[in-house]
């Protein structure tokens, strides 16, 4: 089906001036979002993702070919009572932070739960991020952890903004798919976690057991991750259950972040599936 915008079919679409495109730009502002708890998601994966997600979307933003190309998104966005709104390439090009837009990009509302609704699911897999400040890493580990089957994703201390568009592009749909919970203090959060009978796992190149030979992975677990420049801080590790290193058989010195993540929370995944 082709879609439409109105009886007499689509309207001219929108320049970058235009009041309606302006205001949506202004959601590129953590403070902006923060007030209007609403945020953009770039690309049409994020756009299929967030209409998973009853009432998430509030409106698309389309170019007329990005339109024609994704013409069953926009059908069932029409179906769904969400606008889709034509606009021009330099008025999309103002919505996205992307080199090469994909040709649309959506409005939507904010996601976050909080820890307790997530622990009274009896999770067995949540990755927390403490102090992640680089939100291509931030959406990568949500990435990650979606790919691995984890419950949740917590992004506790001064991580970066789970609503970033850098954040939101780089989690290539999964923001909308588990999950993510914000709280302000990553050891409250541990805490939290232990008390709700999962076993935090503390990720540590310097830990005293080994991801493959000796890690307890088999039950409920979660994975903590430090800041990407100088790991966690040594208060927050020494509350964790124990400090597992992954190991490095070649000479590079450490793992990204986001690479460490994924080898934890999959061998995690591998294992409880297999107990």
């Amino acid at each position: 089906m082709t879609p439409s915008w109105g009886p007499s079919g689509p309207s001219a679409p929108l320049v970058a001036g235009n009041a309606r495109v302006k205001d949506a730009r202004r959601l590129s502002r953590r403070s902006v979002r923060s007030e209007r708890r609403l945020f953009l998601a770039d690309g049409p994966k994020a756009v299929e993702g967030a209409l998973e997600v009853p009432g998430a979307l509030v409106e698309v933003f389309a170019t007329p070919a990005a339109t024609e190309r994704y013409a069953a998104l926009a059908d069932v966005a029409q179906e769904s009572g969400v606008a889709w709104t034509l606009v021009d390439d330099r008025a999309l090009a103002s919505l996205s932070e992307a080199v090469s837009p994909a040709g649309l990009v959506g409005v939507c509302r904010f996601l976050d739960t909080d820890l307790d609704s997530v622990l009274a699911t009896a999770p067995r897999l949540v990755a927390v991020c403490a102090d992640v400040r680089d939100p291509g890493n931030a959406g990568t580990v949500l990435r990650c952890a979606d790919a691995a089957g984890a419950d949740a994703v917590v992004l506790a201390g001064s991580s970066v903004d789970a609503y970033n568009p850098k954040t939101v592009r780089a989690s290539v749909g999964s923001l909308f798919h588990l999950p993510v919970v914000v709280v302000p203090d990553a050891a409250d959060a541990v805490r939290a976690l232990q008390a709700a009978g999962l076993q935090v796992l503390a990720a540590d190149g310097a830990g005293e057991r080994d991801l493959y030979d000796s890690a307890p992975l088999a039950g409920a677990v979660a994975w903590l991750f430090g800041n990407e420049a100088w790991g966690l801080p040594a208060e927050l590790a020494d509350l964790a259950d124990h400090r597992v290193s992954i190991p490095i058989h070649g000479r590079a010195e450490s793992l990204n972040l986001s690479t460490a993540a994924a080898l934890c929370l999959y061998e995690t995944a591998r294992t409880q599936r297999r107990t």
